[in-house]
């Protein structure tokens, strides 16, 4: 399923964690494979993606979202 969201890139997890966007309705997605510039805190940012329901992770923190394009908002 393709969707498009608008929140806060965040650290979750234990250990080194994993990046998360934390959407402005309160709903945390796990980020798959986040680029460099998405693998930081950012308090802006809408992506653009695919929800990935054939994967399982061990953070167990939501949905997996797949980027397929984002925006860093100012």
């Amino acid at each position: 399923m393709s969707i498009s969201v608008t929140g806060n890139i965040e650290q979750k997890g234990f250990g080194f964690g994993v990046w998360a966007l934390v959407a402005t309705d309160g709903t945390t997605y796990e980020l798959k494979d986040p680029p460099s510039e998405l693998s930081q805190p950012l308090s802006s940012v809408t992506i653009e993606g695919t929800i990935r329901e054939d994967i399982m992770t061990m953070a167990a923190i939501g949905p997996v979202l797949e980027i397929k394009s984002y925006k860093i908002n100012s």
